[in-house]
């Protein structure tokens, strides 16, 4: 019987969930941005061209 108990609550243990739902998180942003890497690219640039414009306006 205490091998039986032990195998419950082996499988009633659930310490590790957290790590798992971390990593199957990251893979999927990672494959997001890898999948709209030239969209985030352009996005970015023009943000920053904006950004460059308006700072030499400051000046």
């Amino acid at each position: 019987m205490k091998i039986r108990d032990e195998w419950n609550a082996f499988l009633k243990d659930d310490s590790g969930l957290g790590t798992i739902e971390v990593v199957l998180i990251l893979v999927v942003l990672i494959g997001l941005v890898i999948i709209f890497k030239k969209q985030i690219t352009t996005l970015l640039e023009s943000i920053f061209k904006q950004i460059n414009s308006k700072a030499k306006e400051v000046y």
